[in-house]
């Protein structure tokens, strides 16, 4: 899976969206219920957060590109954006040992 690249301001806000611990268990949540995804009910019970702040962490994490919403009816089925999730990997790997030398670069990345 190639990602689409990410420019600094999009990494600080992704970046700035999991820096919450309960963010960060949302999103963990969200990549384990795979394509599926879950209803902000789920994720509610599995993680013992109340819907009203569930709703303020999925929309920060929205906001960052890496979660996508769908309204289906009544419910709003909430899932990882893989692709946006790469992307902020591969933001922070893209330069990986640039500095040190092509030895040591080798050495690192093995």
């Amino acid at each position: 899976m190639t990602a689409l690249p990410i420019d600094l301001e999009l990494a600080a806000q992704g970046f700035a969206a999991v820096g919450s611990e309960s963010r960060l268990q949302v999103l963990r949540t969200l990549v384990r219920a795979g394509d599926p995804g879950l209803t902000i009910g789920e994720i509610g019970e599995r993680l013992g957060i109340p819907a009203s702040t569930l709703n303020h962490h999925l929309r920060f994490l929205a906001a960052a590109d890496l979660i996508r919403q769908e309204k289906q009816g009544r419910m709003v089925i909430n899932r990882a954006n893989y692709p946006g999730l790469q992307a902020l990997a591969e933001f922070l790997l893209h330069e990986c040992c640039a500095d040190c030398g092509p030895v040591a670069a080798a050495e690192t990345r093995s």
